[in-house]
C-alpha cells in the first residue's frame, strides 16, 4: 500500500470520531481515502473506505444498538480498527489483509435481524463507495469487479444519483473552446 500513512492518519480520526460518536466526520474521512483508492485502485483500502463508511452508517441509525448483540459487535468493530492501524505501522500487509476479513466475519457471526441489518448497511456501504469510484473516473465494470458488486447494482445507484450525467461538451460554449485553442497555439 502507497499511503499507509494517510491510512493510518484516517483510521486514528475514525477512532477519535467513534469515541464522540460523530458519524458524519467519519463519513468525511471515508470519503478522503475514496481518492486514494480511485487513484491506486487498492483493493484494501477499497475495503476500508466500505467498512469506515458503513460503520458511520450504523452510528447514524441508533436502532441498532438496542439490539442484544450490538455491544459485542462494536466492541470487535473498534479493536478491528486498532488492529488495522497496528498491523499498518508494523508494514504487515498480510495481517493487514486478515484483519479486514475478521471485521468482515464478526458480521458474518451476528444472528438474527441485526445480522440481516448490518449485512444490507454494509451492501449498500459497497454500492455507495463504487459510486464514489465510479465518479473519478474508472470504469463502471472495473469499479463493480473491485467492490464485488454487479455492474446493474452500480449503474442503478449511479443513474440515481446523476453521477455520470455531466455533459462535457457543454460546459464552455464552443466559441470559448475555439479563442483557447488559438490562445495556446498562439493562432491570434
Amino acid at each position: 500500500m502507497e499511503e499507509r500513512d494517510h491510512i493510518i492518519e484516517v483510521l486514528s480520526e475514525v477512532q477519535d470520531s467513534l469515541k464522540r460518536k460523530d458519524y458524519l466526520n467519519i463519513k468525511i474521512l471515508s470519503n478522503q481515502l475514496v481518492h486514494s483508492s480511485s487513484v491506486d485502485q487498492d483493493p484494501d483500502v477499497i475495503s476500508v473506505t466500505v467498512i469506515i463508511y458503513g460503520l458511520s452508517k450504523l452510528i447514524e441509525r441508533e436502532k441498532y444498538q438496542q439490539y442484544k448483540n450490538w455491544p459485542k459487535f462494536y466492541k470487535n468493530y473498534l479493536d478491528g480498527i486498532s488492529r488495522l492501524i497496528k498491523t499498518l505501522k508494523k508494514d504487515d500487509l498480510e495481517g493487514f489483509r486478515n484483519e479486514i476479513d475478521l471485521i468482515r466475519k464478526s458480521i458474518q457471526n451476528l444472528s438474527g435481524n441485526l445480522k440481516d441489518y448490518i449485512s444490507e448497511v454494509f451492501r449498500k456501504a459497497q454500492i455507495n463507495k463504487a459510486s464514489r469510484i465510479y465518479e473519478h473516473g474508472i470504469s463502471m465494470e472495473k469499479t463493480a469487479k473491485i467492490l464485488g458488486i454487479s455492474v446493474w447494482e452500480l449503474a442503478e445507484y449511479a443513474g440515481s444519483t446523476k453521477i455520470g450525467d455531466v455533459n462535457f461538451a457543454l460546459t464552455i460554449p464552443i466559441k470559448e473552446r475555439i479563442k483557447t485553442a488559438k490562445e495556446i497555439f498562439e493562432l491570434k
